[in-house]
């Protein structure tokens, strides 16, 4: 087929993104070739128009999700400034202002594509979607439940010393899935959090004060008027220990070998175990000082002889 090369006629070869006419080398091209190249040319043209008419749009869209991502960060930071003023733990104010944050985001990224597509059938396909994630990690949403429960409920916090099925040790970490412990010989336990919101929790540092309950024995032959004089001294020796409550001494019980002695003491919740170990060794050191008899158990034997 014959083909006119205007290079040779001295036309400049015309670039074939605007001419679709011509081929690479400046001759013209085939007629079906031609028709195609009109085609993708109209084709880019009309994407090109498309887009400009849909450029305002954008613009407002990208203003949107801009101002949207400042309000986020600018709502979470006075909510945090709120909690902060509470006394809110660290934990809780630190995860609800991520959620804000993220809640405030969400709205404004769904208003910005809502000006392109239908918001109802993304949010259908996040709700499918939530369903199935649901059903599959039924286990892990319920632990993750609990943390959200504890970390609004407050039942304790990092530090305390706390009793739960029949563990106990310290707070270390409060997590979303589970909480750590350490126990007084420094052994870490993980404890899921629905465990925690399930079983009776025992926090022994939610008080400022904690009363220590002692029992000491002495004999039936001592001087029950005078032991008590002893203990009180030694309760008042010990700086330790508080004198408002004051120190209270009863007679619990009258036992087999001993008359028993209630020990009713307050210190503060960081002392108790100096306390409670003090109390024990310089009542000892007491008795012994005054005579007082911490007597063993002892089995009469009555031999009854037949005649």
């Amino acid at each position: 087929m014959f083909r006119l090369n205007f290079l040779e006629l001295g036309i400049e070869k015309a670039p074939s993104t605007t001419n679709p006419l011509l081929d690479e080398s400046g001759q013209f091209v085939k007629p079906e070739e031609a028709v195609r190249n009109f085609s993708t040319l109209w084709k880019e043209w009309d994407l090109v128009n498309k887009f400009f008419d849909k450029l305002p749009t954008i613009i407002i869209a990208v203003v949107i999700i801009i101002i949207g991502i400042w309000l986020s960060k600018l709502i979470a930071k006075l909510a945090t400034k709120a909690m902060k003023s509470q006394n809110v733990d660290p934990t809780v104010y630190k995860f609800i202002s991520r959620m804000i944050s993220a809640f405030v985001k969400l709205i404004f990224i769904l208003t910005a594509l809502s000006m392109f597509i239908k918001i109802t059938s993304i949010l259908a396909a996040f709700s499918a979607v939530g369903v199935a994630v649901g059903l599959g990690l039924q286990d892990s949403v319920a632990q993750c439940a609990s943390g959200i429960q504890i970390l609004l409920n407050h039942p304790f916090k990092n530090g305390d010393f706390i009793e739960v099925g029949g563990l106990a040790g310290n707070i270390s970490e409060i997590r979303f899935m589970n909480t750590i412990i350490t126990t007084v010989d420094n052994k870490r336990i993980i404890i899921p959090n629905s465990d925690l919101t399930k079983n009776r929790i025992v926090n022994y540092s939610a008080e400022k004060e904690r009363r220590v309950d002692l029992t000491f024995s002495i004999g039936y032959n001592d001087d029950i008027t005078k032991a008590k004089s002893v203990i009180l001294e030694t309760a008042t020796q010990n700086s330790a220990v508080l004198q408002d409550p004051a120190p209270v001494v009863y007679v619990n019980s009258h036992g087999a070998s001993a008359i028993e002695l209630t020990v009713r003491l307050w210190c503060l919740n960081a002392d108790y175990w100096n306390v409670y170990f003090a109390m024990q060794e310089s009542v000892k050191l007491a008795f012994d000082k005054n005579k007082i008899n911490i007597p063993y158990e002892q089995l009469d034997v009555h031999i009854i002889e037949k005649k």
